[in-house]
């Protein structure tokens, strides 16, 4: 079938480049610096006794970003994330903790403890919108992470699926109101169009576009499982954007479809200039976070 996407190499050419380049382990593309800037904003300084609890996993919080909810950056000490009396990572000063559930509203996905006596800076939702509104690279900045992240876990997960099926996710979708205003910034553009059955990105391809679904049902594959649903308002594509590498999946038209495209350029002049767009494509990449690692976590047991 046709592949729709617009690609600077042919798949096979992408796939030996990516794999040519790739390091043993990828570099971290979290910026500590520009973290505390992000937080120092409006962030709310906490401590925490040893031995205390920050959050429990499978703890939800009424509304997004609730005082249950906030994202954190530790200042001094260390935080233990467990799952279910399990130990997943250490956080150290420097690094944030607690975002994947703020941002995309979802239930705790660990137990954060204090280790040590800590001191944290927390940003409830009014406090990160406006800090995003300051310094929109610190999405950019996350996005890239969150890409980097979800490409290893989409690894683990296609390698876990080859002996087992599950039921694919439905991706969120961007309200109505957001969905309008992309539009109209990008000039109320044609939507391109694909046939029941035509693929319009192929996993490993190098990606120029990211698609905002409008009309009909895509299906995201990895290794031709699928594992995800988009429909109109729901977005992908957008992990070769962030971090400029190879498709993660092959996204398929299970219906007759349409979309949006959205060049590299325009997402990045629109994440700087819409924190709510910002905010959905982090929210989107969250949810996708948790529904990976919660896969993973059924595999395992």
């Amino acid at each position: 079938m046709d592949d729709l996407d617009f690609s600077g190499k042919p798949a096979a050419t992408a796939k030996a480049s990516a794999a040519a380049a790739k390091p043993a382990e990828p570099v971290s593309l979290y910026n500590p610096k520009l973290a505390l800037e992000f937080f120092s904003i409006g962030g709310t300084s906490e401590q925490f006794a040893a031995g205390s609890r920050i959050f429990v996993e499978n703890e939800k919080a009424t509304g997004f970003f609730s005082k249950g909810a906030r994202i954190y950056l530790l200042l001094e000490g260390d935080v233990t994330l467990t799952l279910k009396d399990k130990p997943l990572e250490m956080v150290l000063p420097g690094e944030i903790f607690g975002e994947l559930a703020a941002i995309a509203d979802l239930p705790r996905s660990a137990t954060a403890t204090a280790r040590k006596n800590c001191r944290a800076l927390a940003l409830d939702e009014k406090q990160f919108v406006n800090s995003l509104q300051q310094m929109p690279e610190f999405a950019l900045m996350l996005m890239s992470v969150m890409s980097q992240r979800l490409r290893r876990a989409d690894a683990k997960l296609a390698a876990a699926r080859k002996d087992s099926v599950a039921a694919p996710v439905q991706r969120d979708s961007l309200d109505r109101k957001t969905l309008g205003e992309l539009q109209s910034e990008l000039g109320n553009p044609a939507p391109a169009r694909a046939l029941a059955g035509q693929n319009v990105v192929t996993q490993g391809a190098v990606g120029a576009c990211m698609f905002v679904v409008t009309e009909g049902r895509i299906a995201i594959s990895l290794d031709g499982s699928v594992v995800e649903h988009v429909e109109a308002g729901g977005i992908f594509g957008e992990l070769a954007l962030v971090d400029r590498t190879g498709r993660a999946a092959t996204a398929t038209a299970e219906t007759d479809c349409a979309w949006l495209l959205i060049a590299r350029d325009d997402f990045l002049a629109m994440v700087r200039s819409k924190p709510a767009f910002g905010l959905a494509l982090l929210r989107s990449m969250s949810e996708r976070l948790q529904h990976v690692g919660q896969l993973l976590q059924a595999q395992a047991t």
